[in-house]
């Protein structure tokens, strides 16, 4: 995945084709750095565990092959200058993309075993252990929003002929894909899209193990981080904090709303999530012990006058 996120790259600068209002290349691009960085992070995961390892490692090679026979076809569509996703055009079109639906739906299932298999592994530090198991569950989620994603949009289901038509499903909502979009990221600025949720959902697998890391290792310069369970009630309030992003962030799409311009419910919500996490961050703050400053004293004998005494300093 590294090394063709590489070529996806160079597709980048030397293929100026634009294809549903983006260069060509930035699809298979994202994909191949996702895929890379999801790899990884499940691998690290996998091996925290000592527990159904067999298991695992076959959940694990399901993943692989299946994410390897997704971009084979996207980037399969990008060659022959089609686009790979909500494909109905020509019925070879349609098959490769319920060839992606499958592995899809294969690649969740996958996951699930790996989460079924982490949620029952003893692993001895608790943050680590809620910070894995929140992160892979709330990734499962975020995967489960490109379910949305292949279903007729309602403009699509309005129009009838869905048997026939080219394109069926699509990211944004309210507005038809390829339209005035973000810079980078490609996601609309006139309407929602689900691909939103589904990006912040899928990466909390990095994101929240990451927040511990940096816990960790802010420890020895932060003394009061040096306390376990500080740093496990933090990790479960930004995991909570995270799940409600994720809420949040599919709540605006469906409703057609782009993310750079919420509405006043949007923005409400936004502010009581915020509150939220700031609320428990004190708590938690509050609730932690001070740590403990150890000072020189000085030590007398009893026994020797004060000013022939020995003085030892603890």
């Amino acid at each position: 995945m590294a090394l063709w996120a590489l070529v996806s790259a160079v597709g980048l600068a030397v293929d100026d084709r634009v294809l549903v209002g983006a260069p060509i290349w930035a699809k298979p691009f994202k994909f191949f750095v996702s895929f890379a960085a999801y790899g990884l992070t499940l691998a690290w995961m996998l091996a925290q565990t000592t527990w159904g390892r067999r298991t695992g490692w076959w959940a694990g090679n399901v993943v692989v092959v299946t994410g390897l026979v997704e971009m084979v076809i996207i980037t399969g569509q990008v060659i022959r200058g089609k686009r790979s996703h909500f494909n109905a055009e020509t019925p070879f079109d349609a098959s490769l993309y319920t060839v992606m639906g499958l592995t899809v739906v294969v690649l969740w299932a996958a996951t699930l075993v790996i989460a079924l298999l982490l949620l029952r592994a003893p692993l001895a530090d608790r943050a680590t252990a809620w910070a894995i198991r929140g992160g892979v569950l709330i990734a499962l989620v975020g995967a489960a929003v490109g379910f949305l994603m292949a279903q007729p949009t309602a403009e699509q289901r309005a129009a009838g002929d869905l048997d026939t038509a080219d394109v069926i499903g699509a990211h944004s909502v309210g507005v038809p894909d390829g339209g005035p979009a973000m810079p980078l990221t490609g996601w609309s600025t006139t309407g929602g899209d689900l691909r939103i949720p589904h990006f912040v959902g899928m990466h909390a697998l990095q994101l929240i193990p990451l927040f511990l890391i940096a816990l960790v290792l802010l420890a020895p310069r932060i003394a009061r981080l040096r306390d376990a369970e500080l740093r496990l009630r933090l990790v479960r309030v930004v995991t909570a904090g995270y799940a409600g992003l994720v809420a949040l962030t599919t709540w605006q799409a469906l409703r057609g709303q782009p993310l750079i311009h919420p509405d006043a419910a949007t923005l409400i919500a936004a502010g009581v999530l915020l509150a939220a996490v700031a609320a428990g961050v004190w708590a938690a703050l509050r609730t932690a012990p001070e740590p403990v400053s150890v000072h020189p004293v000085s030590v007398h004998t009893e026994t020797e006058p004060a000013s022939d005494s020995k003085e030892f300093t603890a």
